[in-house]
């Protein structure tokens, strides 16, 4: 007795997905790297120029009351006493505090300052991380407001709120992700304009890089704000690293992402 072998359909190669190499941006991450470049770019004449400076006065005052917030911790940490807080848009911030231990409260200002820029910034990528972002900062333009008597700055403050409100309703909160990349690049380099207010600008309250000079006479203040510089740049690079090998959602698959929470 004899068999026909039943034919059986080809059985067809498996199919192989290309994949992107993570460290290569896509369209939309592509953007968002000429928009940092662009922001670097433009905050110089911002936080310095007279008239641009004071158009930007709540974001400066986030970034330098968050600044002197981390000195305070750290002296509180530490065993200081804070004996008194200083926070302006134009003369900088100063804390000044008695005890505690000195390297480690200085320290703090732009360690904090750096590692707040860089969540802000990794929060940037993604609709929905920029969407929790965002409340911080606008918590962060009101706190700033119980030590300021400035109209102008007063008023400035709630655009600045009214802006971010606004963006939620832009695009499904994608604009979001702007805001948080501008206030982003602006802490992680608060030790540039930190630095160049206090060396070129005449600010009344010295840096803290000239503070670590003082306190460390053998070492000379450019060395601590090349130090300092390094610091704040590597954590830019590994924030824009993380970014384009982390976030790789499309626009639309951001948008179903962020709908699910407070959805606009």
């Amino acid at each position: 007795m004899s068999t026909t072998p039943i034919p059986r359909p080809p059985i067809a190669p498996p199919v192989v997905t290309p994949t992107t190499p993570p460290l290569v941006p896509t369209s939309d991450q592509a953007v968002v790297l000429y928009v940092l470049a662009v922001y670097l770019i433009v905050l110089i004449p911002l936080w310095h120029l007279p008239g641009a400076r004071h158009l930007i006065s709540p974001l400066k005052l986030l970034i330098v009351g968050w600044h002197e917030l981390c000195h305070i911790t750290m002296a509180m940490m530490t065993g200081g006493k804070v004996l008194s807080i200083t926070i302006d848009p134009n003369l900088g911030g100063a804390t000044r505090v008695e005890g505690g231990h000195a390297p480690t409260i200085l320290s703090a200002g732009y360690v904090g300052s750096t590692l707040f820029g860089f969540l802000l910034l990794i929060a940037g990528w993604d609709t929905l991380g920029s969407k929790v972002a965002s409340w911080v900062i606008a918590i962060g333009l009101l706190c700033p407001l119980v030590l300021v008597r400035d109209k102008l700055t007063i008023v400035l403050t709630f655009f600045y709120e009214a802006l971010l409100i606004g963006f939620w309703f832009i695009d499904h909160a994608n604009a979001l992700r702007f805001y948080c990349l501008f206030v982003g690049t602006m802490s992680i380099f608060y030790v540039v304009w930190d630095i160049s207010d206090d060396r070129f600008f005449n600010k009344v309250n010295d840096s803290d890089a000239t503070q670590f000079s003082l306190l460390f006479p053998h070492i000379p203040v450019h060395i601590w704000a090349m130090f300092w510089l390094v610091f704040s740049a590597l954590f830019f690079i590994a924030s824009v690293l993380i970014g384009i090998a982390s976030f790789k959602l499309s626009a639309a698959d951001m948008q179903a992402q962020a709908a699910q929470w407070l959805p606009t």
